[in-house]
């Protein structure tokens, strides 16, 4: 594996063309039909939250979260994540996972929410919602329904219908 001048910043606003563009080459169109992403249309950004990776002026990767809620209750969802897939398996995802990770301890965030790869995201301690605890407004396979818990006994009143916030 060759080494990068792999250069991890916040998002900017000036960033949201680039992010579209890496996001269709990294998912394609079908990443509009998940229920990850439906919950996300319509819904306010945390930009502060989210993180960019690029290589020189190319930008190659980024995280985004996003307020969500159950009831009164909110916290962050995270996602989605793309990586360029010509810069995949260089742990670009996992210095931006890192870092979004810590934006949100930082912005003292109590839950991070997410839809992925267990396996994946067990590095940073998410682990499974369990079954019947939570709800998103589509389908998801609950295997991929993955959490994190910021502020010690947060998720213990987290539970329901996931809901965007608003912008």
């Amino acid at each position: 594996m060759t080494s990068l001048s792999l250069v991890i910043r916040p998002e900017r606003p000036e960033d949201a063309p680039a992010i579209a563009r890496l996001q269709g080459r990294a998912f394609g169109p079908g990443r509009f039909a998940r229920a990850a992403y439906r919950l996300r249309e319509g819904a306010a950004e945390r930009r502060d939250l989210g993180v960019t990776a690029s290589v020189g002026s190319f930008l190659v990767g980024s995280v985004r979260m996003g307020p969500v809620r159950t009831g009164p209750t909110r916290f962050v969802m995270l996602g989605p994540l793309a990586v360029d897939p010509s810069f995949a398996g260089r742990g670009i995802g996992t210095a931006l996972a890192r870092a979004a990770i810590e934006a949100a301890r930082q912005a003292g965030e109590g839950l991070v929410l997410l839809v992925g790869d267990a396996p994946y995201y067990a590095r940073f301690g998410f682990a499974p919602v369990p079954p019947g605890r939570l709800a998103l407004p589509g389908p998801v396979d609950p295997a991929r329904l993955l959490w994190l818990e910021l502020t010690d006994g947060f998720r213990d009143g987290v539970s329901g219908l996931v809901e965007p916030v608003r912008a």
